[in-house]
């Protein structure tokens, strides 16, 4: 499992662990293999504070002086720019992720004269709860962090402040997080399965997602070839009036909704891209009224703005920042907390899209995405992400895991596909992603035809 701690939680395992010399010790060790396999010995500067990430960098100049490199200590209250800007290689182990006040002025210049930096624990002046930059921030090109990550290894800006990021053993016990008890992770197939189907299975026990489309179904469309591709056994692209419909595995109807909600098998909607926003809102409040399985998105969500209620029974929303906006107010710095408090006012597993995308359940977990590649930007993706997660939905995933693993689906498709993506090509980027994901993750082989 890969936990992620916040400082505060992070400070309780290094007490727990209660050897905190040994703890420093290993750190710093690290720290120096670290930089010795990246780097030829060169002028080395540890940049040293007053705490532990001070001592770290000491301990971690003692192991790299032993292998014949030339390094140098300057306590940051007594360094100078010039003697910074002399060292070609500086370890910044001035602050850790627990920084709570800005980094003052003259540390800020001492950091601005680095012209190569490896950080201990975070970039200093990176707060390890948010990943926001509390007055500056350096560069780094590699970060050593030790243990677990924190949020701002993995939220932006921190994120793309730590350069090469590792991550390394010190010696505390995983038992450690029985008693911490963390409910953030990494996003992953660490976190999550993928369900597979079983070999007697038939095309509605994989499950039924219909798709609400209104006058401009392009959007509704890219949800459905997703659910198509992640696994769905039927999607149906629900529409007010008869459209072309090139896809010849689509099944298309225009019955009104309150008779479609009728079958039992229409368990799972996707309501919300391309609607508008006054069929929206109305047809949301129908399938919360049905008891279905929802996934709101674009339109349902803007027609719930400033009205977080109105999604209660919504199993999933997929907002990216501005609707979030619209529906729960300003995000704030703190990202993660916004989501995690958007998720209990909603009642529904939360989605903040980005290149930090964070997904959040009402009971306080919450897991932050770091595959998706930045050409995943680009218009129509969020409507194949809706349709990935109603898959997972539709074949029995619980809403938190599906949110997740439809998220970083979404992301390994695009990583695959490459630059110069569009929204159409993700969905038949997907087998392949899941053909990769089988073969590592699952003992069952892929049934395959024979050679001979």
């Amino acid at each position: 499992m890969e936990e992620v701690l916040t400082p505060k939680e992070m400070a309780q395992a290094d007490a727990l662990a209660d050897n905190e010399a040994a703890l420093i010790e290993a750190a710093g060790r690290a720290v120096a293999r670290a930089v010795m396999r990246k780097y030829r010995p060169c002028r080395t500067m540890v940049l040293a504070g007053p705490g532990n990430n001070g001592a770290d960098g000491r301990t971690a100049a003692r192991y790299l002086r032993l292998e014949g490199w030339p390094v140098a200590i300057l306590p940051v209250a007594e360094a100078t720019v010039d003697a910074v800007a002399k060292a070609e290689l500086v370890i910044d182990a001035v602050f850790g992720a627990g920084l709570s006040r800005d980094v003052a002025p003259e540390v800020a210049d001492l950091l601005k004269a680095a012209r190569r930096i490896v950080a201990v624990d975070v970039p200093s002046g990176v707060d390890g709860e948010t990943g926001q930059v509390r007055g500056f921030a350096p560069q780094a090109e590699l970060t050593v962090t030790f243990f677990r990550r924190k949020p701002g290894h993995l939220l932006f800006p921190g994120r793309g402040l730590c350069g090469e990021m590792l991550v390394r053993d010190i010696g505390l016990p995983a038992t450690v997080l029985a008693t911490i008890a963390p409910k953030t992770w990494r996003n992953g197939p660490w976190l999550w399965t993928l369900p597979v189907r079983a070999a007697t299975g038939h095309k509605y026990a994989a499950g039924d997602v219909t798709v609400l489309s209104g006058t401009l179904a392009g959007a509704a469309r890219l949800a459905c070839a997703a659910a198509r591709r992640a696994g769905a056994g039927m999607v149906t692209l629900a529409a007010e009036q008869p459209i072309s419909l090139p896809e010849a595995g689509l099944v298309l109807r225009t019955d009104p909704l309150e008779e479609l909600v009728r079958d039992a098998r229409r368990r799972v909607w996707v309501c919300g891209p391309g609607l508008g926003v006054a069929q929206a809102g109305a047809k949301l409040a129908a399938l919360i009224g049905a008891g279905k399985v929802i996934v709101a998105d674009a339109d349902a969500l803007t027609a719930c703005a400033g009205a977080p209620e109105r999604l209660r029974g919504v199993a999933v929303i997929t907002p990216h920042a501005a609707e979030f906006t619209r529906v729960f107010g300003d995000i704030g710095p703190d990202r993660l907390a916004a989501v995690r408090a958007a998720a209990v006012a909603s009642g529904a597993v939360t989605i903040l899209k980005g290149a930090d995308t964070v997904i959040a359940a009402p009971d306080g977990r919450a897991a932050i995405n770091d595959n998706a590649p930045p050409w995943l930007a680009t218009g129509g993706t969020g409507d194949v992400l809706a349709g990935i997660i109603a898959a997972l939905l539709a074949q029995g995933m619980a809403p938190f895991e599906a949110a997740c693993a439809g998220v970083w689906l979404h992301g390994e498709a695009a990583r695959l596909v490459g630059p110069g993506l569009i929204a159409e090509d993700l969905p038949d980027a997907l087998p392949s992603v899941l053909i990769d994901f089988a073969s590592v993750h699952h003992e069952a082989e892929i049934p395959r035809i024979s050679d001979s």
